[in-house]
């Protein structure tokens, strides 16, 4: 097993890595919407929080040497199904076809109150 780091993206706050490789896949741990150049949240709401936790995810997979179209599969955690739509467009900025599989599930609350978390998987080439 690897682990993948950077400072381009939220340093861990506990007994995790930003990312681990095994083989030929990196498992991102979940991403949320912290601005690693000043470690505090992004202002704004839903579209913005997904933005910045896709660009965490972003910079994770390229210190690992893979990008966002060897994304195989995604896991979406939000704290309010009703943002889904507003989620979603942003998401759809990040990936295109073929598109990873992937989970969206409502929880009780996210690490810092934030609105989504983002996880996954990628095939490294």
């Amino acid at each position: 097993m690897k682990v993948i780091s950077t400072k381009k993206a939220p340093a861990a706050i506990g007994p995790y890595s930003q990312a681990v490789q095994v083989g030929n896949l990196v498992y991102t741990s979940g991403q949320i919407p912290i601005d690693p150049a000043k470690g505090t949240f992004v202002e704004g709401g839903i579209k913005e929080q997904t933005w910045q936790s896709l660009t965490n995810v972003k910079a994770i997979l390229e210190e690992a040497g893979t990008s966002m179209s060897n994304v195989v599969k995604t896991t979406v955690f939000m704290a309010d199904m009703n943002d889904f739509a507003d989620m979603n467009a942003v998401y759809a900025e990040f990936f295109s076809e073929p598109y990873p599989a992937r989970s969206a599930v409502a929880v009780k609350t996210l690490p810092k109150g934030a609105l989504v978390e983002i996880e996954v998987v990628a095939e490294v080439e």
